[in-house]
């Protein structure tokens, strides 16, 4: 195999649940693996979560040494591991991502203002989500709960006050 025929998508599935397993030894989540080219070097970069507590670097250090030596193994290039919390005002970038932050303050922009409104940034609380309802959301200017599909989320993102 040439350093070129790398399938990253095949790699992410074969180093998943090694990642998966190994953060939660330490109570965490991996909330996004991601294995991409920048500047000719290869990046694994693994953003942990938990709802009990935050992420600490001692702990980002534990599971990356933990990982290192595996990872090695199953992945064909030289590369850099990168472990990390997802951000104060992390952008949602998977569905899953309304579930694990349930509870969490977001600002939601829809493709088209709920009936009867003209605002389309909203900035809330997640209640609940699921593929069949979309997100079920508090909304802190007014107080009012809104259902909304989760095709007319056009993105979504955790905010700080």
């Amino acid at each position: 195999m040439s350093k070129q025929d790398i399938n990253k998508y095949e790699i992410i599935d074969k180093i998943t649940p090694l990642i998966e397993n190994t953060a939660m030894r330490f109570g965490y989540v991996p909330i996004e693996i991601e294995f991409v080219k920048e500047n000719h070097r290869w990046f694994l970069r693994i953003y942990l979560y938990s709802s009990e507590k935050d992420v600490t670097l001692d702990d980002c250090e534990k599971v990356t040494r933990s990982l290192s030596d595996f990872l090695d193994e199953l992945i064909p290039v030289k590369y850099y591991l990168e472990v990390s919390s997802p951000g104060l005002e992390r952008k949602f970038k998977s569905d899953k991502e309304f579930v694990i932050f349930k509870g969490r303050r977001v600002s939601i922009k829809l493709k088209e203002p709920l009936e009867g409104e003209t605002e389309k940034i909203f900035k809330g609380e997640i209640l609940d989500f699921d593929d069949v309802n979309g997100l079920k959301f508090f909304r802190f200017d007014d107080g009012v709960e809104l259902q909304i599909p989760r095709s007319n989320i056009q993105s979504a993102k955790l905010y700080i006050d």
